[in-house]
């Protein structure tokens, strides 16, 4: 972020004879991404240890531990953003600002008031310069108090705290602005084809978050994953990215075609077999899965980086040619349930319903199909910082939430066709329980589905 304020659009003049009032006190002001400070320093992510018995409890609160490089021997392994690498890790804030006072404080929005954890540790940094305490402390934050956000799900802490969690570079502008300049992209007829249905019915998506910026940023990201799967993107002749003269396609799926019926906003399975080798610079869906990165972020630049590393690191298998990522994380939906929760998923076993039939788009975009879009910004929160992969137990807490009212229904199918609304709290803290219940050998496969 800037350190400059922004100027309002209209100043109005100081009274005549009269001095403006002088500041007693100077805004907060969060340091931009652009200057975080890094330290070469690997961090591990704090455990879900079935064996030390630090897991959180059942309200999701995790107790304090001390932080330290050493890992119990059963513990269980984290997502790519965890693994010791010996490229830097940026510290929370610069590690050079001056130590915590207690001056008055005031609240996320400069009001007088009591500033949350969350807000003192970003402005601050962690104690005595302890990076991997202080991200420990992080990921406690936000399960136990989660990320303060206005009612548009918009906060100005969320976009560092997933920048931070996720071991994220800052990008220079320039990089961005290069793969845009090439102009359309060898997939860029089948973004087209689908960037004007991205969360069509969300009010918040759509005043927020244009079509133009869905194309830049998925086109660039194509033209990123193009380059580095060895195409000859360099040779190719640029064209004009423009947003006109381009028919829009929305052609309606066949029962064939699609198993259940699902919302416009999620994506549907590829009914084209390719190799699941071979990578692809797009699939339906990762529009979808585009969609909050560009809504949290502060600009088309931070989302293109986080977006960018999401896919290709930390779920890759999802846009490989056949999602063969997806397909085992379907699988594992009904594993996980069929532990959790066994009379349930007989019930729907025997209705011919497994989660190929209708958790696919839930899935592929960690349930950002499924409304409120504040919601799923909240649940994000929890999956960046403990890990992509709860987000097949998330859609298992779904399911038990749904428990009675499946149970009770002799065609569960008809009420599969849509999740009900996200209630991230309520599902953060059923899914911290049902970690206690997954044997380690399918936890770890879980951890590993999606590379």
């Amino acid at each position: 972020m800037n350190s400059t304020k922004p100027q309002s659009q209209f100043q109005f003049p100081p009274l005549p004879d009269v001095p403006p009032p002088q500041p007693t006190r100077t805004l907060r002001r969060f340091q931009s991404h652009q200057n975080l400070s890094t330290k070469t320093q690997s961090v591990s992510r704090l455990q879900f240890n079935r064996s030390s018995g630090s897991k959180p409890d059942s309200h999701g609160n995790q107790p304090h531990t001390q932080a330290g490089p050493a890992t119990p021997a059963h513990g269980r392994h984290r997502s790519n953003s965890d693994a010791a690498s010996p490229t830097a890790v940026r510290n929370l804030v610069n590690l050079t600002q001056k130590p915590r006072s207690s001056t008055r404080k005031s609240g996320s929005m400069g009001f007088p008031g009591k500033r949350s954890g969350l807000e003192i540790l970003l402005r601050d940094g962690p104690s005595e310069n302890n990076l991997a305490a202080g991200l420990d402390e992080l990921r406690y934050l936000i399960l136990s108090t989660r990320v303060d956000a206005d009612g548009d799900g918009m906060s100005p802490h969320r976009i560092y705290v997933w920048l931070a969690l996720l071991n994220i570079p800052p990008l220079p502008t320039d990089e961005y602005l290069s793969l845009v300049h090439r102009g359309r992209s060898p997939v860029y007829t089948k973004i087209r084809n689908d960037t004007f249905r991205t969360l069509a019915t969300d009010p918040l998506f759509k005043r927020r978050v244009t079509e133009a910026s869905l194309i830049r940023l998925l086109n660039a990201v194509a033209w990123k994953i193009h380059d580095s799967s060895g195409g000859k993107s360099s040779k190719a002749k640029p064209k004009s990215l423009t947003l006109s003269n381009t028919t829009r396609h929305s052609s309606k799926l066949s029962a064939e075609t699609l198993p259940s019926p699902i919302s416009e906003d999620a994506p549907h399975q590829p009914s084209s077999q390719t190799n699941s080798a071979d990578p692809a610079i797009y699939v339906q869906g990762m529009n979808v899965l585009c969609a909050p990165f560009l809504y949290a972020s502060r600009s088309e630049v931070e989302a293109f980086a986080l977006f960018h590393h999401f896919v290709t690191q930390e779920c890759p298998g999802y846009i490989r040619g056949a999602m063969d990522g997806v397909h085992k994380g379907l699988k594992l939906v009904d594993k996980c349930l069929e532990i959790v929760e066994p009379k349930l998923a007989y019930h729907l076993f025997s209705k011919g319903m497994f989660a190929e039939l209708y958790a696919f788009p839930s899935v592929l975009t960690l349930c950002a199909c499924t409304p409120p879009l504040p919601e799923v910004l909240h649940l994000w929160d929890f999956l960046f910082a403990y890990g992509p992969h709860l987000n097949i137990l998330c859609i298992v807490a779904q399911l038990i939430r749904m428990r009675d009212t499946l149970l009770a229904s002799s065609s569960p199918n008809k009420l599969l066709r849509s999740f009900p609304s996200l209630d991230a709290k309520e599902i953060t803290a059923l899914t911290v329980l049902i970690v206690k219940k997954i044997p380690d050998e399918l936890y770890e496969q879980l951890v590993q589905h999606a590379k």
